[in-house]
């Protein structure tokens, strides 16, 4: 069974002794510093001048300071830019800045895993990647309960990496419901592959093409949009709380009983075999070569798919029905309109 971690784990007091600085402040970012700050840390955020983030933080009370300011002092440097762009801000301004010793934190890990950023083994390499959205890490830990995290170390320079680490988690409420250890390679591994076949990539499809199968088959666009899109989120809302035997349990035997006898007509041992590809692709850093030669590009390939995507009837439909009966959007950086 996996190692996982309790606030009984942990010293909060080794990172309140050190200065942090979060490098990044969109979903997680914000939950990142003001966590960390409100569990008595000292906390600098880094944005890039002219950063639109830059007002929101110092608004919230936070410190901020231009990336290389904020690094420079730092004891530890939290990266939560995005993936494409994290080895260009390391190179250009965080190595040249970074103190003798520093740790460096990450939230995925991506850039450690593929080699796009290679820091000398001086520094303690680890990571502290809570599962969830950055609003709802920060909810939970006002609420005094916390977001599970996943926490690794992939390279120990000063002996202390590891309470560092879980200093670091008990600081963000993680260890109040419980830290998993890893590998930087498994969180990255499983964590795309996670994304790609099943949470994102799989899920997406498997709604689209539901939708459209009853709508070719002559049914209304809107009940479509209802049976095979809004209703899943009661059916995951049961999956969180009690696996996939709760979810049965909770539905009709009608629902129960289909649920057997089609689940593997749809999702047949060639989507098992699909899988394995899209594994190995990550497997063997085809995926993130394909993904940063896009980026690189000015992500062609990406807003191509992006358009496509959000051009779909589904999200024409979804739009006017939430429109409709007065649902609204809780992120406040969501328009809720197709981008162009």
């Amino acid at each position: 069974m996996a190692e996982i971690f309790y606030d009984d784990d942990a010293d909060l007091s080794v990172i309140q002794g050190k200065k942090v600085a979060v490098i990044g402040y969109g979903s997680q970012g914000h939950a990142h510093a003001l966590n960390l700050r409100d569990s008595g840390v000292e906390v600098v955020v880094g944005l890039r001048e002219g950063s639109s983030s830059w007002a929101k933080a110092t608004e919230q009370g936070l410190k901020v300071a231009e990336i290389p300011e904020a690094v420079k002092d730092a004891d530890v440097v939290m990266i939560l830019t995005p993936d494409q762009v994290q080895r260009t801000v390391y190179a250009e301004q965080i190595a040249p800045n970074l103190k003798e010793g520093a740790a460096l934190f990450f939230a995925h890990g991506f850039n450690i895993r593929y080699g796009y950023i290679e820091p000398d083994a001086s520094h303690d390499i680890c990571m502290v990647a809570p599962k969830g959205p950055g609003h709802t890490v920060r909810r939970q830990y006002e609420e005094g309960r916390g977001v599970p995290a996943i926490v690794a170390v992939e390279n120990d320079a000063s002996g202390e990496a590891w309470d560092l680490t879980l200093s670091y988690a008990k600081a963000m409420g993680a260890t109040r419901a419980g830290a998993i250890k890893t590998t930087f390679t498994e969180e990255t591994e499983t964590d795309l592959f996670g994304e790609q076949t099943v949470l994102c990539g799989g899920v997406s499809q498997l709604i689209t093409y539901g939708f459209e199968t009853l709508v070719e088959a002559g049914y209304q666009p809107e009940i479509a949009y209802f049976e095979v899109l809004h209703e899943l989120k009661l059916i995951v809302d049961l999956i969180n709380e009690g696996g996939l035997t709760k979810q049965r349990w909770s539905i009709s035997d009608t629902a129960e009983y289909g649920d057997y006898v089609s689940g593997e007509r749809v999702i047949t041992p060639e989507v098992k075999e699909n899988m394995k590809a899209v594994l190995a692709d990550i497997q063997d850093g085809t995926f993130a070569k394909r993904f940063i030669a896009d980026q690189d590009a000015g992500a062609p390939e990406f807003m191509k798919l992006r358009e496509e995507h959000e051009s779909h009837p589904i999200e024409q439909t979804g739009r006017e029905l939430r429109e409709a009966f007065g649902w609204t959007d809780d992120d406040e950086d969501y328009t809720g309109t197709a981008r162009r």
